[in-house]
């Protein structure tokens, strides 16, 4: 399986345009749920050496702990721009962020100790290319922790989900239909853990090792 360019540039072209209003569009959500699942996952990363897929407008920012190393990157320029801002006050120098795709990451193999995604998988134009990519610039035993919404279980829903997904994802460039779970496990990866968010097991907490 390979990147789709035609895909990846209609994702960021999307993602670019909405920027402007991203935080808005989010922010019910962000303050029912988001935001205190994106704090508790932060509280657990020890790292030292992190990546972060898909900062977005840097909605993870301000949980970032203190003692890690973290590189931080995105498909948008528009949306990194944002993100920046944010960083800029923090003024931590161990903390830098970079416009790049996660399908085709120009790190070295075995670089980071634990990469973080929250909301990002849904939105990769191949998700399993991308998570390939995720293991191939961790360490052996080093850590997955995703944040991700996902089609639900419940078999009515799923099925309206399915309907819904290539309109909203024309509009929005998000998909919301994945089977993550599955995407994680095709790219390599070992779950170690699995937390259903939410009762309809839309939101998932996902927790994977690469092997040794």
């Amino acid at each position: 399986m390979k990147e789709n360019p035609r895909q990846t540039k209609f994702t960021r072209k999307r993602y670019n345009t909405t920027s402007v209003i991203y935080n808005l569009m989010e922010w019910p959500i962000e303050k029912l749920w988001y935001k205190n699942w994106r704090r508790k996952l932060w509280q657990k990363i020890q790292g030292p050496r992190v990546l972060e897929i898909g900062v977005g407008t840097g909605k993870n920012i301000s949980y970032y702990p203190n003692q890690i190393e973290l590189t931080g990157i995105d498909l948008s320029p528009d949306m990194l721009k944002r993100a920046k801002k944010l960083l800029s006050k923090s003024m931590n120098d161990s903390m830098t962020l970079r416009e790049m795709d996660v399908q085709d990451m120009d790190f070295p193999d075995n670089h980071f100790d634990e990469v973080v995604a929250t909301f990002v998988f849904c939105s990769v134009p191949e998700p399993v290319v991308g998570l390939q990519e995720a293991l191939r610039v961790t360490k052996p035993g080093g850590k997955l922790n995703l944040l991700e919404h996902m089609q639900a279980e419940q078999p009515v829903l799923a099925s309206i989900m399915e309907k819904l997904d290539a309109p909203i994802h024309y509009l929005s460039g998000v998909h919301i239909a994945r089977h993550t779970v599955e995407n994680v496990e095709n790219a390599g990866w070992d779950i170690e853990r699995i937390r259903n968010l939410t009762a309809t097991g839309i939101f998932k907490k996902i927790e994977a090792t690469k092997p040794s």
